[in-house]
């Protein structure tokens, strides 16, 4: 992810093409991906999705609009997304190289994924806890040492501004441990029971409309949505409306939920939709406004975050184990699947725009 994110900035400073570097960039992950084993190829595109979450998005987002500002010679607005877009590139690629030399079981325990017996109510959270509150401080104490090298180094920013990011790290290190702590403790075993329930309804048919509901709902539950959002209604000064933005997401993560659910009831292959979803992807950003396509590929990324690759993940793993199917290659793939849908829906919306503009520029 460190390696594609200095691309992502060299692409800035370079000047260089964001859908080129699109396609060559996933044709080569797509080359690599057809020599590993299914299960690999499924968990190499969650990979994407799953590490952009609310530390590295809000991050990487800032980071690209202040090396987009500073870079005169740029369009501003067209080189202040696709960097999160780029970055995801990284862990599935990684994966997928990782996938050549590691062979895998593809057959899981589906009693494994049976839900826990019945325990007191706060025991899973603070079983939890201390295995999180470790993880998000080893998260975040990179980002801490490297904040206060530039500021002795460059930065040199006044005390009041010092106080305020310390604020800041505080204040997300003690919301993340509280939200990954539920999420882990609550959603995670509670999406597997609700997914083995679900999966003995109708032979597994309830399933989808269950999937394409949830995928509307917890969407907009996705902290780094809201970070987006928000961004891309501030850069693009009002155009593109947060509601809009909101409203796109939640009907293309329904459908990828929906098509994630089918795999499990079918046992569908992946590669039956991530080859048609980002041929289609890749080619709209030959005919899509710039701004829209780095959009689009930042919100890939955003939409899979902590709520899909715990909760729905959860739910589908448990709804694979119910079914009798192969939780290793009918699962997993889910959040590839809600990482892609955003590829094509946020684009199909910047082709709607560009063609309400060029009508209104005809009539005036």
């Amino acid at each position: 992810m460190g390696l594609f994110l200095v691309i992502a900035m060299l692409r800035v400073v370079l000047q260089l093409s964001l859908p080129l570097l699109l396609i060559l960039f996933y044709i080569a992950v797509f080359i690599v991906a057809g020599f590993d084993d299914p299960a690999f190829v499924a968990i190499a595109f969650d990979s994407g999705g799953a590490t952009t979450g609310p530390i590295t998005v809000p991050f990487i987002m800032a980071m690209g609009i202040g090396v987009a500002a500073t870079v005169k010679r740029t369009d501003g607005q067209d080189n202040s997304f696709g960097f999160v877009g780029l970055a995801s590139i990284g862990p599935i690629a990684a994966v997928a190289f990782m996938g050549l030399f590691s062979p895998m079981d593809e057959n899981i325990d589906a009693a494994s994924l049976a839900p826990a017996a019945e325990t007191p109510l706060l025991e899973p959270f603070l079983r939890e806890l201390p295995h999180v509150a470790y993880d998000i401080t080893m998260a975040l104490l990179p980002l801490v040492i490297i904040f206060f090298v530039f500021q002795i180094t460059l930065l040199r920013l006044p005390g009041r501004q010092v106080r305020r990011m310390v604020f800041g790290f505080i204040y997300a290190w003690i919301g993340l441990i509280i939200f990954m702590t539920g999420v882990n403790g609550g959603f995670t075993p509670i999406g597997r029971s609700l997914g083995m329930q679900l999966g003995v309804l109708a032979d597994g048919w309830a399933l989808l409309p269950v999937g394409l509901i949830l995928g509307a709902v917890v969407v907009c539950a996705e902290p780094a949505v809201w970070v987006l959002t928000e961004q891309v209604e501030e850069v693009s000064g009002g155009s593109i409306r947060r509601s809009v933005m909101l409203g796109a997401l939640s009907l293309s993560v329904a459908i990828a939920v929906g098509l994630g659910m089918l795999r499990v009831i079918t046992g569908l292959s992946i590669w039956y939709i991530l080859i048609p979803g980002y041929v289609l992807a890749l080619a709209m950003t030959k005919i899509c406004p710039p701004m829209f396509t780095a959009i689009a590929f930042d919100s890939g990324g955003v939409a899979s975050g902590p709520m899909s690759t715990t909760f729905v993940l959860a739910l589908t793993l448990g709804a694979s184990a119910a079914i009798g199917g192969n939780p290793a290659t009918d699962a997993f793939g889910m959040v590839a699947m809600i990482a892609m849908a955003p590829l094509i829906t946020i684009q199909l919306l910047g082709l709607v725009v560009k063609y309400v503009e060029g009508k209104s520029c005809k009539t005036t």
